[in-house]
């Protein structure tokens, strides 16, 4: 699978993945939740920071993780015992599970379809997969401003060029049924955060989103994408929708599906 992950495999990063994993574990894994002895794969586990809530609301099901950095593996099998890591190339899995648990993983990929395609085929007849998203469009924020969002744009920009796309999360719906799969339900999982809402704002507007937008200054600076003064009022105003009346929105897409029975694989 040809992919570069746009965030880096820092120390800082792994942070991030985890700030963001328990700021929104209600929200993203709401209503997921899979039956005592079923067969669970989580596509894309990076450092477990998902898998974490995955065997927390799944004690008793099979649960297997994979992801190509051994690098994460080693941070994953460290976060979450229990649980059996593997590293694989997601187009080299094979085997048969009962569901399948795929979250940031698409929006790094050159190809997304063809990766949901191929997962398809790991699916048992009547099988699920739940597939999040976000989508870096969706934000805005009080009070606006114009180099703010030129920083977000950069990201999207650097996202693009590694191959892969942080607009992603609106393509959910179209990705999932071109890939086959059957009773396709997508729905936003929105994120509002503001002075009454404290922990969404550290936890999110500070320790996620606007960490993500400046862990990739350097390059974005070096590439001649922004300039760094520029670049630096940028951030600035990000940490500023942290403060005494600034707001902040950003919207997650949580998609589900299943493999037909008797369809095509």
């Amino acid at each position: 699978m040809d992919t570069t992950y746009v965030h880096g495999y820092t120390a800082p990063e792994a942070r991030r993945l985890g700030d963001q994993a328990d700021t929104l574990a209600e929200l993203l894994h709401a209503g997921t939740a899979y039956p005592a002895g079923s067969r669970v794969l989580e596509v894309g586990c990076g450092v477990g920071a998902q898998t974490v809530h995955l065997a927390a609301r799944s004690p008793d099901a099979h649960l297997t993780a994979v992801d190509v950095s051994e690098e994460s593996l080693a941070e994953a099998r460290r976060r979450v015992p229990g649980v059996d890591f593997r590293q694989a190339d997601l187009f080299d899995l094979d085997g048969e599970y009962d569901h399948l648990f795929v979250c940031f993983v698409l929006e790094h990929l050159p190809a997304p379809e063809k990766a949901l395609a191929h997962l398809k085929t790991l699916l048992r007849p009547g099988g699920t997969i739940t597939v999040i998203e976000g989508d870096h469009g969706s934000a805005f924020f009080h009070p606006r401003s114009e180099h703010a969002q030129a920083a977000i744009d950069c990201l999207v920009r650097l996202q693009a060029e590694a191959g892969g796309d942080g607009l992603i999360g609106r393509r959910l719906y179209p990705l999932l049924d071109q890939a086959g799969f059957g009773d396709v339900v997508v729905a936003p999982r929105t994120v509002y955060a503001d002075a009454s809402r404290p922990d969404l704002v550290t936890g999110f507007t500070r320790d996620t989103f606007t960490a993500m937008v400046e862990g990739v200054g350097e390059t974005a600076v070096a590439r001649g994408l922004a300039d760094a003064g520029d670049w630096a009022r940028g951030i600035r105003d990000l940490h500023r929708t942290t403060r005494e009346y600034g707001t902040f929105h950003y919207t997650f897409f949580k998609g589900t599906a299943q493999r037909i029975p008797g369809g095509a694989s």
